[in-house]
């Protein structure tokens, strides 16, 4: 059985289901940036412009971590590479000098000796690399750049500094996402990941409009509504591939059997137990307060999930605001908010 990676659920934690947290979010989503230099197939910033293009300012950054002095847990990335950030490092070390624990996703393209080092200084936790193909024609077509020989070859120079000056941290690890079009190629994605030094690989769900999708992001290429035989043989394979080889594989989402359906009952509302209202906040590079990292990717235009503006309001304000407290009932009831409704449906929660 392929286990699910519980790092994922790390702030999923708050006991109590009220239009009003009992306590502040655990765990701050903070999109250091909206840029990027790819146009991947299953990203929706690269068909239109969500916000104006924009890299989250150090005054709107550290007012936001000065109201939450307590946070457990930060991610650095929205819908833009973080590590074209000139200040990212910074960003870094001024959370790890409150103790919290941080890491970021990147594709890696501009990751060097410098930018390596200098997040290694800073105390960064992880560093995840999506990387989303195998070889550089599947890169290509889902990403539409071809970068993917120059991202092997800047990930195995950062895991051999790490290795010849022993640092542990950043823990590295890869990433796929789940497609039916790259799912064949997740055993040599394995080995790629392996070749290359890192010691962690997961597969992680996609999300698309259920209306319009957009590029790969589409329902027939989604994992989630069942798995088939062969399917699953791919996943399988892929587990005894990183075992042999001492590495962590997880897949978020994945069926037990082959065959099985994942799709809920209809009459069952598998988004309420999703918890991210009540201890997570998403602020995106221009200050909009979003309610999670999916709502992007599952339903278009932000102004339909919204839920305030750190640049205008305190998070206090925000996190305890009617938008929320609309937004938290919702998802408890039959009629969640659209951004949501695919959630244990469509999509792993």
């Amino acid at each position: 059985m392929i286990a699910i990676n519980p790092r994922r659920y790390h702030e999923a934690a708050e006991p109590a289901a009220a239009a009003i947290p009992q306590r502040a979010p655990v765990c701050l989503y903070l999109e250091t940036t909206n840029r990027c230099n790819l146009l991947c197939t299953t990203c929706p910033r690269t068909y239109e412009e969500l916000e104006p293009p924009a890299d989250m300012s150090w005054e709107l950054f550290s007012s936001i971590i000065d109201q939450v002095p307590d946070l457990s847990r930060a991610v650095l990335h929205g819908v833009g590479e973080p590590m074209l950030v000139k200040n990212l490092p910074r960003m870094v070390k001024a959370l790890k000098d409150r103790g919290t624990y941080v890491l970021f996703n990147t594709n890696g393209t501009v990751l060097n000796d410098k930018s390596g080092r200098a997040l290694i200084e800073a105390g960064l936790d992880e560093l995840r690399v999506s990387l989303d193909a195998s070889n550089a024609k599947s890169y290509l077509a889902i990403r539409g750049k071809d970068y993917f020989n120059r991202i092997l070859k800047n990930v195995r120079r950062f895991r051999e500094l790490q290795e010849r000056e022993g640092h542990e941290l950043p823990r590295v690890s890869a990433w796929l996402t789940g497609l039916r079009e790259t799912l064949p190629e997740l055993p040599d994605f394995v080995r790629v990941a392996n070749d290359i030094g890192v010691r962690e690989v997961y597969l992680q769900r996609m999300v698309f409009f259920d209306q319009d999708a957009i590029g790969m992001a589409r329902p027939d290429q989604g994992l989630f509504d069942a798995m088939q035989a062969e399917e699953a043989h791919y996943l399988s394979e892929a587990e005894a591939l990183a075992k042999s080889f001492g590495m962590i594989f997880s897949a978020s989402g994945a069926a037990s059997e082959p065959g099985e359906s994942l799709v809920r009952e209809n009459n069952s509302s598998p988004w309420s137990l999703c918890r991210r209202p009540w201890t997570v906040m998403y602020i995106t590079a221009n200050g909009r307060a979003l309610p999670c990292c999916i709502a992007p990717f599952s339903q278009r235009g932000y102004e339909h999930y919204t839920l305030g503006d750190a640049t205008q309001n305190t998070l206090r304000e925000i996190w305890n605001g009617v938008p929320y407290q609309n937004f938290r009932e919702a998802l408890l009831s039959d009629h969640p908010p659209q951004a949501c409704g695919s959630c244990g449906l469509r999509w792993s929660l």
